[in-house]
């Protein structure tokens, strides 16, 4: 196990009346936008899928936001300050093809086949025990990232502003519970918005300052080269098949790993990300949220990276025994160093509202889950559409309750984001490959589903718990475990399906339509709204710019 994940205890931040002011405005805006979109609640759609009325632009931010939690903030920058500028890998390989994909690929199926969530699409595609087992896996995952990141804001809290953990926890539970039940999804989408844009003010600045402290990029560049090697300092360097490099993986599990596995696990079947595109107005604004989003998805990296490069450079020792910092500090030190009043207010805001939307976002998709694929199909059903929303309602509440209690099982990773991948590859990628072989191979049968999530899962879990923490196989560090854990779930829950396949009944070619490639549904067919023909309406060209812009970022950094 790494060291606990508790922040430093002298990265308390100086702040004033003016920084709380702030902070205050911020979370009555929050309950404000929770109050005005109460009033277009009426139906189970509209709290749980905002009733399918939104524009792209809006689930397209509120996507990236949803992403773009304060465990990623400081996960990232974490994840910088211990491995390099491999951090890339995160975004332009580990984020854009896999985005595009599901704009370009997935989206026509999801949004075709009318579902509410990622798990129903199983029950069409497969059955009702793929079903079940899908929905359980991703609820309990759901609360699990939740926890995280409540569990992360009241750490971080305490740290700088000297609030006691369950202050911070009942705090930001309760906006997050009273703005997510009075207003659904639609709620947590317009918030997100709003986030998306308190984080940039946040970031941008922690940035340029932290920059110019470190002497500009020549003089970070330097400084890093010189006490960690010239690889740390580059994206592909010393990932060479048998090479040593800082992040403890070769080129190829990378590539597979991260940059097919996991990302396309994540992005293609994580039902916080998903959610926000089923509930745009139509389905090509559904395929162009996650291609509206990839574009700042694209230069955020910058954003997490460059924190995480500077205070490696200011603070030469943090992560290791010699430092009182961990790789988690890295953002709260340079907002405690770096920022004046009202700044740092902005800071404090940004990191709280990032908090807040990667709580929100796994729990307005848990209670959708929960409700619609758990309770309204195996517990009760047939009951009136009010007490499904009625429900809904109550669910969040448990959901928030549960984050709390789930909350500490992140107190033993010291890199936030490891934990997460650790995650992603336990619950996304064995969902990811039952996904991508039901939608591509019409002779997957519907038994073939459950028995590939179950081996999937299984899988991976093994080889992280058995085969990594047990030292039977060598593998140089979390996130390298994390990468073939990845591929041993895809690569067992495949084989498992084809196996299994093989030797049980295919559904009847009669209720593939709309869930296979090659087939069709009356949503896939839809007529293009007014407008649609502008250059950037078009997902095909929207999905192959984010593509070839995030591969030119990389020609910088590559060597």
């Amino acid at each position: 196990m790494q060291t606990p994940t508790h922040l430093a205890a002298e990265l308390r931040l100086p702040t004033n009346w003016l920084d709380y002011t702030i902070l205050g405005i911020y979370f009555v805006v929050v309950l404000g936008i929770g109050f005005a979109a109460r009033r277009s609640v009426k139906t189970s759609l509209d709290f749980f899928l905002s009733g399918r009325s939104l524009p792209a632009w809006v689930t397209g931010l509120a996507f990236i936001a949803a992403n773009l939690g304060a465990t990623e903030i400081l996960g990232m920058a974490a994840n910088s300050a211990q491995y390099g500028v491999y951090t890339t890998h995160w975004y332009w390989i580990g984020a854009i093809p896999a985005m595009v994909f599901l704009g370009l690929v997935m989206m026509p199926f999801y949004y075709g086949s009318k579902v509410r969530s990622v798990p129903e699409f199983l029950l069409l595609r497969f059955d009702r025990a793929a079903h079940l087992l899908s929905s359980i896996l991703f609820a309990f995952a759901a609360i699990l990232i939740a926890g995280v990141n409540l569990y992360a804001l009241a750490i971080v809290v305490e740290a700088l502003l000297g609030w006691p953990e369950w202050v911070a926890i009942v705090v930001a539970g309760f906006f997050v519970l009273a703005y997510i039940t009075l207003g659904g999804l639609s709620s947590a989408i317009y918030n997100e918005v709003l986030q998306f844009f308190v984080i940039l003010a946040a970031l941008i600045p922690i940035t340029v300052l932290g920059l110019k402290k470190a002497g500009g990029w020549d003089g970070l560049s330097d400084s890093l080269t010189q006490s960690h090697g010239s690889d740390f300092m580059t994206s592909w360097g010393g990932t060479g098949i048998g090479s040593d490099n800082p992040l403890g993986a070769n080129w190829l599990t990378i590539v597979l790993g991260l940059g097919f596995v996991l990302s396309f696990g994540y992005w293609t079947t994580n039902f916080a990300e998903v959610q926000r595109a089923l509930s745009a107005k139509n389905l090509s604004a559904a395929q162009r949220t996650p291609l509206i989003a990839a574009f700042p998805k694209i230069f955020i990296v910058f954003l997490v990276m460059i924190p995480g490069l500077v205070a490696a450079v200011l603070v030469p020792k943090i992560g290791t025994a010699d430092s009182d910092l961990q790789y988690n500090d890295a953002i709260p030190y340079l907002m405690e160093q770096l920022l004046p009043n009202g700044v740092l207010g902005i800071a404090v805001t940004g990191l709280l509202a990032a908090f807040m939307a990667g709580m929100a976002a796994n729990v307005s998709s848990f209670n959708t889950v929960f409700t619609t694929d758990i309770w309204a199909k195996y517990v009760v059903k047939g009951r009136e559409d009010g007490y499904y929303v009625r429900f809904g309602r109550l669910i969040t509440a448990v959901g928030v309750l549960a984050s709390i209690g789930t909350a500490f099982l992140a107190r033993s990773f010291s890199n936030i984001m490891a934990y997460l991948q650790t995650l992603f590859s336990f619950f996304n990628v064995p969902m990811f490959v039952v996904f991508i072989i039901g939608m591509f191979w019409k002779r997957a049968s519907m038994k073939s589903g459950f028995w590939g999530l179950f081996a999937g899962t299984t899988a991976a879990m093994v080889n992280y718990f058995v085969l990594y923490k047990q030292d039977i196989v060598d593998i140089p560090s979390d996130q390298g475990a994390n990468f073939v854990s990845a591929i041993a779930g895809f690569v067992a829950g495949a084989v498992v399906m084809v196996a299994v396949s093989l030797f049980t009944a295919p559904k009847p070619a009669g209720e593939l339509q709309g869930l296979v490639y090659g087939t069709t549904s009356p949503g896939m067919t839809e007529p293009p709204a007014p407008g649609d023909e502008a250059w950037y309406r078009k997902p095909a060209l929207l999905g192959w710019g984010a593509i070839v812009l995030a591969a030119a970022c990389y020609i910088p950094f590559s060597f």
